[in-house]
């Protein structure tokens, strides 16, 4: 399992950790709408699923902007944040942010992404740093779990595995 620390205290992570080469773990979250949405609602398109622990705190503000600036460039990619913020959290971050690129989905009624992904920080019940890469047919092609949840994810690392599946 992912070994995880939250501002230097080791957390428990909840769940099956999520391997390359996996098939990639359905789940259900909701939309800005509350609307339930599913993995499979992206079939046959290559995702990147960036996941942060809060979208109103620093780091996890800066990774979602990133993700939604390569977003730009990616345009035949799903690229979307989930967090356990409430659903009208994350529409007023995007809202204040101009981000638009990209969609936040919450898993904060039943953390069923988080269990699935094995990313839900038991002792906070926030979902630790993480980015996960998966190719159009759903096999999980890159995963990363940042060791210190305060730390920034390795963009350029994620954005690669992207390109090698789509060129």
């Amino acid at each position: 399992m992912a070994e995880v620390t939250f501002k230097g205290t080791p957390m428990t992570l909840v769940g099956k950790e999520v391997k390359i080469g996996d098939t990639a773990p359905d789940f259900t979250v909701l939309d800005n709408s509350l609307q339930q949405v599913k993995l499979n609602d992206f079939k046959g398109k290559v995702k990147i699923i960036s996941i942060v622990p809060s979208v109103d705190t620093g780091v996890c503000s800066e990774q979602t902007k990133r993700f939604s600036e390569e977003a730009e460039k990616l345009p035949d990619v799903k690229v979307f944040t989930i967090s356990m913020d409430l659903p009208f959290a994350q529409k007023r971050w995007k809202s204040e942010n101009g981000i638009d690129q990209i969609d936040i989905f919450s898993d904060h009624r039943d953390a069923n992404f988080g269990t699935n992904y094995g990313v839900l920080m038991q002792e906070l019940r926030l979902l630790a740093r993480s980015v996960f890469i998966i190719d159009e047919e759903g096999t999980v092609r890159y995963t990363e779990y940042v060791s210190e949840g305060t730390n920034h994810p390795n963009y350029e690392k994620a954005i690669e595995a992207v390109q090698k599946i789509t060129s």
